[in-house]
């Protein structure tokens, strides 16, 4: 196609400014995909006209929900994209007030569970625009256990990553939890330029599993237990240069990202040396390899108790093949398959596993899901 006219007096370049060449590129990319979508030329210079005019443009429905599931496509770091166009998009861009968010948010959550049969789901709230940002959700998940730490900051329960949001949480007023490793911190949600705001995520939307092992009874004592959803919820999904800044997201768990991250990292629950002194093993010399045993049962005891419970889970070896039938499949389409190898590899045996034995591009693709530094003149 050739080049089309930009506009010569457009906004100054600011927050909530739409760059249109942005908009020309994500434009000719969906209508290159959906030839079914309508004449591209009247609809690029009605978009070209809204940003000369306003700053900023007004995705359809069509195109918001294109360009989300692309987002997914594009997520260099993410193993699971095999399903990227079975992603649910719940189009809620009317909603920009911090109790919206939180109701809705609410809503995903139990839409997403399906009472265990995860559905990738994304609810995309108000967008950023010339001098009206949109919402935003502080919390990096829009579940997440609080972190508790003493004065001098040693850790004294809870998912210690999680010790900063806790502590913002009790300064905005949230009385803590009875002190758990697993109390779920409330949302904190900033909207329309007032100080951010607590909401309480109700027990009955959130689905958590015990953890168990399927041949050490002891594993119970240990009181572990996960939740079923992964809704990232302070990512930027961009597309065609507008920023929809509050956009909660969610897959379904792979084993290891609870099993060898989020219970055994150092930072986090820290939990192999306990796991290791149960097992019995000699956890005196890194060299009895007592942590890759202690590892192993661990993500053993993830993938039985939500299989037990009926909870959608993926283990690494399933969800590296599915990745490299992605990868195949979007090379056949003549397209890039962006990937991150330090993310698609997976953090257990990962040389046991296809996705370890090949290198990858490496590029930054548009639509995308992107952070940005929090801008708030209320900390955080």
């Amino acid at each position: 196609m050739p080049p089309v006219a930009l506009p010569l007096h457009r906004p100054a370049a600011g927050d909530g400014v739409v760059d249109p060449r942005e908009a020309d590129k994500f434009l000719r990319l969906f209508h290159g995909e959906n030839p079914d979508a309508g004449p591209f030329w009247p609809r690029l210079h009605q978009v070209l006209a809204e940003i000369d005019a306003w700053g900023t443009y007004t995705h359809t429905p069509e195109e918001l929900a294109y360009g989300a599931r692309v987002a997914w496509r594009n997520s260099s770091r993410c193993i699971g994209r095999l399903y990227w166009k079975s992603l649910k998009v719940r189009d809620l861009r009317h909603v920009e007030t911090a109790q919206g968010v939180a109701a809705e948010s609410v809503a995903h959550l139990r839409e997403a569970t399906g009472s265990g049969k995860i559905r990738p789901t994304i609810t995309v709230f108000a967008p950023d625009r010339p001098g009206r940002p949109g919402p935003r959700i502080w919390n990096e998940q829009l579940i997440r256990y609080a972190g508790y730490r003493a004065a001098d900051g040693t850790p004294l329960a809870g998912d210690a990553r999680n010790a900063d949001l806790t502590a913002m949480a009790r300064r905005l007023g949230w009385p803590g939890g009875p002190g758990t490793h697993f109390d779920v911190l409330p949302l904190i949600i900033e909207a329309g330029g007032r100080p951010p705001e607590l909401a309480t995520v109700p027990p009955d939307a959130i689905l958590e599993v015990r953890l168990v092992h399927p041949a050490f009874p002891w594993f119970a004592e240990l009181g572990l237990r996960w939740h079923a959803v992964p809704a990232i919820s302070n990512m930027c999904l961009e597309i065609g240069g507008v920023c929809y800044p509050c956009a909660p997201f969610n897959g379904w768990y792979m084993g290891t990202e609870i099993g060898a991250r989020n219970l055994a990292d150092t930072d986090r629950y820290d939990l192999l040396e306990v796991v290791g002194r149960r097992l019995g093993l000699d956890t005196s010399n890194d060299r009895t390899l007592w942590k890759d045993q202690a590892l192993v049962e661990l993500n053993i005891a993830v993938l039985h108790s939500f299989e037990r419970a009926g909870v959608t889970i993926t283990d690494h070896h399933t969800e590296s093949r599915r990745f490299l039938t992605h990868l195949e499949r979007e090379e056949r389409s003549g397209r890039i398959c962006p990937a991150d190898w330090s993310w698609i590899v997976p953090p257990l045996s990962g040389s046991l596993t296809p996705v370890f034995h090949r290198y990858y591009d490496d590029v930054q693709l548009s639509p995308a899901y992107v952070h940005h530094a929090r801008k708030s003149q209320y900390g955080g």
